[in-house]
């Protein structure tokens, strides 16, 4: 466990205090939240709708599924039900579907983006083909649909189709430019929103629909689950540029060796005079043979602790949104996966 120092709102009182948080690991609040077996059960689930009479298909889908995950937005899901009426059965069925279409779109994106590598892994059309990619992800859009075909809650399909448009939306819509600033945050900032945290307000407004919850109550998760999603993706691009090979499952330095524009490089552009620095701002792309030393320029500018400081306002936002909810053990977990996103090393 990480101990750190958060601006948090206690769910008791609603009221933001600087408090001593230790940041638990997702499977100390899995554990906690008596979340094991729920979970278990989708991950089984999982496996047995992604058989197919298509051998390659089949193949390549069990060899996704079997890569694991944290299962983050699953867990999003029930937790957000268990602060309503919670039915196991009727919520399993979102929150296997938010896996699979997280799922599809990573597929989809590691052939558009011509990645090699994801969790330590090649990825499905490095191992197989584009073609058998292209099919895999697919085939997981429908299967995700098809997991939603017996909901009686019209509104869990929108959330899901409005979430899909916008993921494939986003993946067309990179940051091109690193300055102005305030351009290319707004490039950032869209991207972001809707290639990762899209998903994330998917599943918390999904949760807590078919936990019964009211109107209000579907829209204070989804706050929360956009901004916790959004903080997310700013650390995943945090971690591009701090952690390992080991860690990530691909190389650090990933996203600067394939000229995708994050954050920390944003910040430190606009922060620094480096040559080095002022260079990527002109062309907008940086030079993969110098990424070592652009990792340094960045953490020197003070990218990174900036783009820290972003993540965690963003995060007492999202927790912002929880304080009308009465105190339970899922409601903690959703403060826990706060801390855990913020303090996450992989």
């Amino acid at each position: 466990m990480v101990t750190t120092t958060l601006q948090r709102a206690l769910p008791t009182s609603g009221v933001s205090l600087p408090v001593q948080v230790v940041a638990p690991t997702l499977s100390d609040i899995i554990e906690r939240a008596a979340l094991a077996d729920d979970l278990a059960l989708v991950e089984r689930t999982m496996v047995e709708r992604t058989a197919s009479r298509s051998r390659p298909i089949a193949a390549a889908g069990a060899y996704t599924v079997s890569a694991g995950g944290k299962r983050l937005r699953a867990a999003l899901v029930l937790l957000a039900a268990r602060l309503g009426s919670y039915d196991l059965e009727r919520a399993a069925r979102p929150a296997v579907a938010i896996e699979l279409l997280h799922a599809a779109s990573l597929v989809h994106d590691d052939l558009v983006d011509h990645t090699l590598r994801r969790r330590g892994r090649v990825t499905v059309h490095a191992r197989w083909d584009r073609h058998v990619a292209l099919m895999v992800g697919d085939y997981f859009f429908a299967l995700a649909a098809n997991e939603l075909a017996a909901e009686p809650d019209p509104r869990i399909i929108r959330f899901y189709a409005d979430a899909a448009q916008t993921v494939v939306e986003g993946e067309l819509r990179p940051v091109t430019q690193l300055e102005p600033m305030s351009v290319a945050l707004e490039q950032y900032f869209y991207k972001t929103g809707a290639k990762t945290a899209a998903l994330f307000e998917a599943a918390c407004k999904a949760g807590i629909a078919v936990g019964g919850g009211t109107a209000e109550q579907v829209e204070a998760l989804e706050r929360f689950g956009y901004n916790l999603g959004v903080a997310f993706q700013i650390i995943d691009d945090i971690l591009d540029f701090t952690s390992n090979e080991t860690a990530l499952g691909k190389p650090a330095g990933n996203d600067l060796r394939e000229g995708t524009l994050t954050l920390p490089l944003i910040y430190a552009v606009a922060q620094s005079d480096a040559p080095l620095l002022r260079e990527v701002a002109r062309t907008a792309r940086p030079n993969p043979t110098q990424v070592p030393q652009l990792i340094e320029a960045v953490i020197a500018a003070g990218g990174i602790s900036r783009a820290l400081d972003e993540a965690r306002q963003i995060v007492q936002q999202a927790q912002s949104a929880l304080a009308h909810f009465p105190p339970t053990g899922a409601l903690q977990a959703l403060y826990d996966i706060c801390d855990f996103v913020l303090q996450r090393q992989v």
